[in-house]
């Protein structure tokens, strides 16, 4: 049988500034003069190697049913032109318009185009969307937020995270990484060569920025919801901290929204870890059908579709996590009530206290909970016990079951002795056993207590603020009970960065609750959904956490060096990290270090490139210091080296 898809590389398409990006197209191999939607995917990685597979993949099975599938990698990356010096500037939004029109312009095409992706994909189409392109009809969003500051891998909570420096050298190998010679000619170590003296020192320059200002609030979507007038399809995992971004998307947007929330983490519905994953081509080739071909869907969808757990990941060790598949038609839904248990010296009430409670951690809270971001299972959030007893405990245990969902809140009246301080929040379920699990958590930065959209200022010491922390929104079944535990401290490392001194926080009890959503029982109904078994891992980090006498640690981490070959196109991949070393003493905070490392290689017959980035951070009282060294070696030999020190000013963590 003769393959239903014609595949098209490379294709070169015409942005703004005379450059041309590259693209590969998968199009339907139908009659001549029929004519398809298509679906825009634009990312900066690497559709003739490094994604190679992924793209076939989806290409294929949109193709295969009556859909175009386009892939384009970002200006500078890949084998597009130009230079790719940051995420998500304006250029790369305005040539994605472009694209969007040359689309629409071919003959092949209906003149109706969606776009689609994950991650910086769903950015993207976020993004995108706001400029109203006239051709884009619909978008799927993947794993993305409406809030770059607030809600995204450079700052948690308002604190500097460790995953900021973590994507800072993985996105160095992104910006810095040669294009193929055997797509681009003769040309290409000039213009790999100029990615290189171009590539910035991004943490730096992240890091720079400590505030929601304007270099944040550009693509930060939420500022301005009615922007967006297509179709959306927001797709997220409870296990994933950019499913945050839901409720406030499904609040501001007048456009048409529908939302998939599934027990998963930072990765594609099909391809689920935690389980159990969808049958996703259905899912969202029926989304294409209703909004580029004008088809009518029988079908009544429900506004929010979400899976119920009824453990945590860690219990079940990113395996498939017991549950059930459930829905709510409207959302914000009629059937949650808001359930408010108080703050108590003697755990959780339901009746107001008062007093007050002191806070002054001596040792490290946070080493059960190490990445923003887990993609294996050592990095998933452990038993919580330790880093419980570390902190101030607060617990409820539940006369009747309870279905929590939706974003849990949390109102506390504290004061601080120092200017700088953060205050760390962590729902946990607590088992038989007496192992806590987390189940959801919140840490912020209180020189935000105004909010994240308000310019920040520092404490003034012992001086009482009314905050609030939007805890990780859930949604997770607690049995009658169940032992739930609150615990607070002073802030969760290796997540954030630390405080140049430890502060002592009190709490006014008049003034703490905890908000729960709790859905009524009566809603509960199974929607039926397609499930689809085995997920996809990355693999295993070695992670090792060594405590130390007087309460320091060392947190090291490393990836197995890995490699793979394009069948395609005989290129060899291989690439190493990101391995990090990280070193904390809570006496002496100031002694906080993080390093990070990571390579990536390509390889195929005399073409031999690697590129290698390596970010030290650390801090004095008044300024942070990331020392970043990129290399790039050709055919084994150094072609390239620059090592540089940068030290910026730290006002508000």
């Amino acid at each position: 049988m003769d393959d239903p898809v014609r595949i098209m590389e490379p294709v070169w398409i015409p942005v703004r500034g005379g450059l041309k990006l590259a693209a590969r197209l998968w199009i339907p191999d139908g009659a001549t003069d029929e004519r398809y939607p298509a679906v825009l995917e634009y990312i900066p990685y690497r559709t003739f190697d490094r994604y190679r597979a992924l793209d076939d993949r989806w290409g294929k099975a949109l193709a295969a049913q009556g859909i175009v599938f386009a892939r384009v990698d970002i200006r500078g990356s890949g084998n597009s032109e130009g230079l790719l010096e940051d995420e998500y500037l304006a250029s790369e939004q305005e040539d994605a318009c472009d694209v969007i029109a040359w689309l629409a312009a071919q003959p092949w095409c209906n003149g109706a185009v969606g776009m689609r992706g994950i991650s910086w994909g769903g950015f993207a189409a976020l993004q995108v969307a706001a400029l109203r392109p006239p051709a884009l009809k619909a978008i799927v969003a993947m794993c993305a937020t409406d809030s770059r500051f607030r809600n995204d891998a450079h700052y948690v909570g308002g604190l500097p995270g460790l995953t900021n420096l973590k994507w800072a050298a993985g996105f160095e190998l992104v910006m810095a990484s040669p294009p193929d010679p055997a797509v681009i000619g003769d040309q290409w170590e000039e213009s790999w060569r100029a990615r290189l003296e171009a590539t910035p020192s991004i943490a730096a320059r992240w890091l720079a920025h400590d505030w929601s200002d304007a270099y944040w609030r550009h693509g930060s979507v939420g500022l301005e919801p009615d922007m967006i007038a297509c179709p959306v399809l927001l797709v997220g995992g409870w296990a994933d901290p950019y499913t945050q971004s839901l409720e406030r998307v499904f609040a501001d947007l007048e456009a048409p929204v529908e939302a998939i929330v599934g027990p998963w983490g930072h990765t594609y519905p099909d391809l689920a870890q935690p389980g159990p994953g969808l049958d996703w081509q259905k899912e969202e080739i029926r989304w294409w059908r209703r909004w580029l071909c004008d088809c009518v869907d029988d079908e009544d969808v429900p506004k929010l579709r979400f899976f119920l757990a009824e453990t945590t990941p860690a219990q079940t060790g990113m395996k498939e996590l017991p549950g059930h598949w459930t829905a709510e038609r409207t959302w914000p839904s009629p059937h949650i009530r808001e359930e408010t248990l108080h703050l108590a010296s003697g755990g959780l009430s339901n009746e107001p206290a008062s007093g007050g409670l002191a806070y002054s951690g001596t040792k490290i809270v946070g080493l059960a909970t190490p990445e923003w971001i887990p993609y294996a299972s050592s990095e998933l959030p452990r038993d919580q016990s330790e880093d419980d007893a570390r902190s101030l405990v607060f617990e409820f245990v539940l006369d009747a079951p309870r279905d929590v969902v939706g974003v849990p809140r949390l109102r506390l009246r504290l004061a601080s002795d120092k200017p700088l301080a953060a205050v760390a929040a962590r729902l946990c379920e607590v088992d038989a056993e007496g192992r806590s699990w987390l189940v959801s958590y919140a840490i912020l930065n209180l020189c935000f207590s105004n909010g994240f959209d308000a310019e920040p200022s520092r404490l003034e010491p012992g001086t009482l603020y009314d905050v609030e922390l939007a805890l990780a929104p859930v949604a997770h079944r607690f049995d009658a009970g169940a032992r739930l535990r609150l615990a607070l401290s002073d802030g969760l490392w290796p997540l954030t960065w630390p405080a140049p001194e430890r502060a002592t926080l009190t709490f006014e009890l008049a003034g703490c609750a905890l908000h729960l959503p709790v859905r009524a029982y009566a809603a509960d109904q199974v929607f039926p959904m397609r499930l689809q078994r085995g997920g996809f891992s990355r693999g295993e980090p070695t992670l090792a956490i060594d405590e130390r006498g007087g309460g320091s640690a060392i947190v090291t981490g490393r990836w197995s060096e890995w490699s793979q070959e394009i069948a395609a196109t005989k290129t060899v991949l291989s690439g190493k990290g990101p391995d990090m070393e990280l070193f904390c003493d809570p006496a002496e905070p100031l002694r906080t270090r993080w390093r990070v490392s990571q390579s990536s290689r390509y390889r195929r017959d005399a073409w031999d490139c690697e590129v290698r980035a390596e970010i030290v951070m650390s801090a004095t009282r008044t300024h942070y210091i990331i020392e970043e060294r990129l290399e790039a070696m050709k055919n084994e030999r150094p072609l390239f080296s620059r090592t540089r020190r940068d030290e910026i000013p730290r006002r508000f963590s």
